[in-house]
């Protein structure tokens, strides 16, 4: 019996192993640049947002992956099941940035409440960090939102993403934009195949209620950032 618990809390942490590891390789190498206080808030707003993420997918059924965490890029969780339809791809990708939303407005109190310069410019990051998640383009989470939409909407995250990099050029922004070129391809065509029109089958209703939701966080963020954008010494 000792043996056999022995092996499965091996197996656990074996399963924890590679989410712990990534995560503490990217605070070693955010405190190198910025300190480790920043660091560890950083990176726990970024597990903040993938357990939504996480949280999500299990809540509807899918085998997920814990997070995993590289340097300059962020973190993902793997979907070992994808989603049958475009609704539970929303729902999974909404997860994400409301929750990191909600984890960024915590350090925004707690900052006005201490007066904390270092939890004000983790909000303005965590702020920031689910407003650029919500480009209207997969592989972001805001693509996977707007499929629930329409997927057409694929077409004006491109132009922002082009926008993006000509204003803060980055080998990260081309990546994504090569990752994200399928998509942009099949919004341009249209669903053609039976299969592609039956996963983008949302009701009418569900459309609305993601519209609104997507469109209030984005605002919401927005807001926040450009304030908090004037209130952080580079702001000055």
């Amino acid at each position: 019996m000792k043996l056999l618990l022995l092996l499965f809390g091996a197996l656990k942490f074996g399963k924890l192993l590679p989410a712990v590891a990534t995560m503490l390789l990217s605070i070693g190498v955010y405190a190198a640049m910025f300190g480790w206080q920043y660091a560890v808030g950083f990176v726990a707003l970024l597990l903040i947002h993938e357990m939504g993420h996480y949280v999500a997918a299990r809540h509807r059924g899918l085998d997920v992956g814990l997070p995993t965490f590289i340097p300059f890029v962020g973190a993902w969780v793997e979907l070992k099941d994808l989603p049958h339809d475009a609704e539970t791809e929303a729902y999974v990708g909404m997860a994400g940035p409301l929750v990191g939303s909600a984890g960024a407005l915590a350090c925004f109190y707690l900052a006005r409440d201490q007066g904390s310069s270092l939890l004000l410019a983790l909000a303005y990051s965590g702020f920031f960090l689910n407003l650029f998640n919500l480009i209207p383009l997969a592989p972001f989470d805001g693509g996977r939102i707007t499929a629930a939409i329409s997927p057409r909407l694929w077409l004006l995250g491109a132009p922002l993403l082009v926008a993006l990099f000509f204003y803060s050029p980055s080998p990260l922004l081309i990546l994504m934009a090569v990752l994200a070129l399928p998509n942009v391809v099949k919004a341009w065509r249209g669903l053609r195949t039976p299969e592609e029109q039956t996963y983008y089958t949302v009701r009418a209703e569900t459309r609305v209620s993601y519209a609104a939701v997507y469109l209030g966080l984005a605002a919401f963020l927005a807001i926040m950032c450009e304030q908090l954008h004037a209130e952080l010494p580079h702001g000055r």
